[in-house]
């Protein structure tokens, strides 16, 4: 029968299944040989083993819709990236590689600042202003006042939504306010360091409603952007994108030479300097990578 995988624990996959059973199974030997991994949100076929213990073997692999590394999801409708206004600070270079990892993957993405009431509303515009003139809806949320939930909900209903951010930021607090249970474990964050604490520690995909999903997935403190050349990085940033081929120069950097519309915009504040300054970093730093 078929199904989709909802968890995946040191070579386990949980696969819920059309006849409403989730089924502990074991992916077959063919997947080694085919150097093929299921990853959590995956369809896939089952073969029952034994009903009584619910347990299977995962036979095959249904076609992906996409797949990310990072967090390791797939078949993924839009990316929520949940950073904390403050404790911890929101690191917003961090929050931009994101970005260029989703607009490289094609996958819509909506930013969530949680702990809202940790901030003023004129901080708040300061940082709504970085994202001013992209297509990223941006939200600010509170577990604890249920400021912005409702908003929240919107954005994920009928979609499957993955839910990505650092340790500390609040991600599993919200999801329990989006669950109808209480489900997942909660941390706290190290006064010293001003880290969180993975609370997360597998991926796993939540039903919310009928038509929507979400996953949970670990934090992370980093994101490589390995497999991005200095082309991608400049289609990454849709802010700067739309100037491609209307500068003075055909094939404009948007760094270096005279002539530029995009230093032009970012003169003006059509560019957030933040946003610019990271495009260029990312542009550096990819720089002579090489296609696959």
């Amino acid at each position: 029968m078929e199904g989709r995988i909802i968890k995946g624990i040191a070579g386990f996959y949980y696969v819920a299944c059309e006849d409403g059973v989730i089924y502990e199974c074991k992916a077959k030997g063919v997947f080694r040989k085919d150097h093929k991994k299921p990853l959590v949100g995956d369809r896939v076929t089952v073969d029952v083993v034994d009903a009584q213990t619910a347990t299977g073997n995962v036979t095959s692999l249904l076609p992906r819709v996409n797949e990310l590394l990072r967090p390791a999801v797939a078949n993924v409708d839009q990316a929520v990236i949940i950073f904390a206004t403050t404790h911890p600070e929101p690191n917003m270079s961090l929050l931009n590689r994101f970005l260029v990892r989703m607009e490289f993957e094609k996958i819509p993405t909506v930013i969530c600042f949680n702990k809202s009431d940790l901030m003023g509303e004129s901080e708040k515009a300061d940082l709504r202003a970085n994202f001013a003139h992209t297509p990223y809806p941006v939200l600010f949320t509170c577990a604890k006042t249920g400021e912005g939930l409702e908003e929240l909900k919107q954005c994920l209903a009928g979609k499957v939504s993955t839910v990505a951010g650092p340790s500390g930021v609040g991600k599993s607090s919200l999801i329990n306010c989006l669950q109808s249970e209480t489900v997942m474990e909660t941390g706290t964050v190290s006064k010293k360091a001003e880290r969180g604490r993975h609370t997360t520690r597998h991926a796993q995909l939540l039903p919310l409603d009928k038509e929507t999903y979400i996953f949970d997935t670990p934090g992370f403190s980093s994101l490589e952007l390995s497999e991005l050349d200095e082309e991608d990085v400049m289609l990454a940033f849709p802010e700067i994108a739309v100037f491609q081929g209307k500068c003075k120069f055909p094939d404009c950097t948007h760094i270096h030479e005279p002539g530029c519309k995009c230093k032009e915009a970012l003169s003006s504040g059509g560019i957030a300097s933040q946003r610019y300054e990271d495009y260029v970093a990312f542009y550096e730093e990819c720089k002579g990578h090489a296609k696959w």
